[in-house]
């Protein structure tokens, strides 16, 4: 679900961007069904993709709209995805509200972990599993997925390390992306990386992050500077 409202995206890096007819407000102001309005992707069975409004203000998402396309999403979906906008605004306070796992992405840089920093204190202080803390409700599970690492650079202190990730956030890493220009690449073809398979390095940690998400033990890849060559360090 694409809860940037007003800035649609995600259509784009899933290559259906041609077959959004309705999308998330529309379904909200009851324009038409939600079976109408998702998208199935033709390459995954069983993924559907609901748009976000390229034209409606973000101001058009209500608590009570949400709750209750999420809850008719979670009673046909084994997982339901929220696609978070950057910032604290209406999308991303209403995917945070609702959340039960929270996966916050950020990258090696001290602003990006600042702004993910504030993030996790809105997530634990005013979701809706935080409102009803006193009544035997777990809080919202928060895990930090880092991407566009270079281990190279974080070795030579040129940015942040995982260890400094962990130690400003205090989550624990679900996974870690590799800087990969493949990522721009996939993204103006329409196709996830993570599409690429195992054997790609920032497709293969986006597997892992899946399994471990799913419970699954996954050692981190990706996370040290490959070796190099004696020619390459001669010449």
């Amino acid at each position: 679900v694409d809860f940037d409202i007003g800035l649609r995206n995600l259509d784009i890096h899933l290559g259906v961007e041609r077959r959004v007819i309705f999308d998330f407000v529309h379904v909200l102001q009851e324009e038409c069904s939600l079976h109408q309005a998702l998208i199935a992707d033709k390459k995954v069975k069983g993924l559907y993709m609901l748009a976000a409004s390229q034209t409606r203000d973000k101001e058009s998402l209500t608590v009570e709209g949400v709750e209750r396309v999420l809850a008719e999403l979670a009673e046909r979906f084994d997982y339901v995805v929220l696609d978070s906008p950057a910032g604290i605004e209406s999308g991303a306070r209403h995917a945070m509200y609702f959340c039960d796992d929270a996966i916050v992405v950020t990258n090696p840089e001290l602003s990006s972990c600042r702004d993910a920093d504030k993030m996790i204190g809105f997530v634990s202080s005013r979701s809706r599993r935080a409102e009803l803390g006193g009544d035997g409700c777990l809080p919202v599970s928060q895990t930090l997925l880092i991407t566009r690492y270079d281990p190279a650079r974080a070795e030579a202190e040129e940015s942040l390390a995982i260890t400094d990730m962990k130690e400003l956030l205090g989550l624990p890493v679900i996974g870690v992306i590799p800087e990969s220009k493949d990522v721009l690449f996939c993204t103006n073809l329409g196709t996830p990386i993570i599409s690429m398979g195992d054997d790609h390095p920032a497709a293969g940690a986006y597997m892992d992050m899946v399994d471990r998400f799913l419970g699954n033990e996954k050692e981190l890849r990706f996370v040290t500077p490959e070796p190099v060559s004696f020619f390459k360090r001669f010449f």
